[in-house]
């Protein structure tokens, strides 16, 4: 399961994905657009960790957390309808 992080600071929020190099043994880390992390969570593919820099809480959000849940980190769009 793909694990996307989602960062929550004071002014905005943004979703980065860790990529890991084969060669070198290295992560990368990079930035990845909303629609495309709501496309797999929806999908049931990935999971999201909601990291909010404020107060150093770690949330782990992913198909089976409450629409609460969901709908509180990550937004009303992230709600599976079929559920």
């Amino acid at each position: 399961m793909t694990r996307y992080t989602k960062i929550i600071n004071m002014m905005d929020s943004y979703y980065t994905k860790d990529y890991e190099k084969q060669k070198k043994n290295i992560t990368k880390v990079r930035e990845v657009r909303e629609e495309t992390v709501r496309k797999f969570f929806l999908q049931g593919d990935c999971e999201v960790l909601v990291v909010l820099e404020e107060s150093g809480r770690e949330i782990l959000i992913d198909d089976f957390s409450s629409d609460d849940d969901i709908r509180k980190y990550l937004g009303p769009k992230f709600i599976n309808k079929k559920r």
